[in-house]
């Protein structure tokens, strides 16, 4: 018998929500880190003129980066209130998704169900190390949770394929439209 899988508007909203969030979050996180990050736009400015002192270089970096920074922040509130929605919805609906640990589960099931709970498990993650750094939380620990955080720069891709590989394998079984129906709901 077919398995027939249904998204209520409310799930495709948060669905979709969270992936714009992540892309995003991606995205600022990754330029941040790497291409404009401080110490890079720094030593730019440095190599076209000498004549700014050191001080203001790092006023005028912070005022290059402020935007993007702003984004970052906006779209991870987008994301933690999605998540906590998400989380509270499962609950009040029943989980959505195969426990991987029950023995009965096929393999394919138990894959799918880890990597939902990788899933939740990093943005929880993600959420609460970036929840830290924004109000100055365990500051003793704050280079930690910070390179903790920063983690999730190698986990969203990792993420990504997986769940990628997961739509490609239900369009062969027996979950056949999934893809349509996240979009459509039909």
């Amino acid at each position: 018998m077919k398995h027939q899988q249904k998204f209520t508007g409310l799930h495709r909203i948060l669905h979709w929500t969270m992936v714009i969030a992540m892309f995003i979050l991606f995205i600022t996180g990754f330029l941040r880190m790497y291409w404009m990050n401080r110490k890079h736009i720094i030593g730019i400015i440095e190599s076209k003129t000498s004549a700014i002192p050191r001080e203001q270089l790092a006023d005028i970096t912070r005022s290059i980066l402020k935007p993007m920074w702003q984004w970052h922040e906006v779209f991870a509130h987008v994301m933690m209130f999605s998540f906590l929605i998400r989380i509270i919805y499962m609950l009040v609906k029943g989980i959505r998704f195969p426990n991987p640990f029950k023995s009965s589960q096929t393999i394919k099931e138990r894959m799918q169900g880890f990597t939902y709970v990788y899933f939740y498990l990093f943005v929880f993650i993600s959420v609460f190390t970036g929840i830290c750094i924004e109000k100055d939380l365990l500051s003793a620990y704050h280079e930690n949770i910070e390179a903790i955080h920063k983690w999730g720069i190698y986990w969203f891709p990792i993420f990504v394929f997986l769940h990628l590989i997961g739509i490609v394998i239900a369009e062969f079984s027996d979950k056949k439209g999934i893809v349509s129906k996240m979009i459509s709901g039909d």
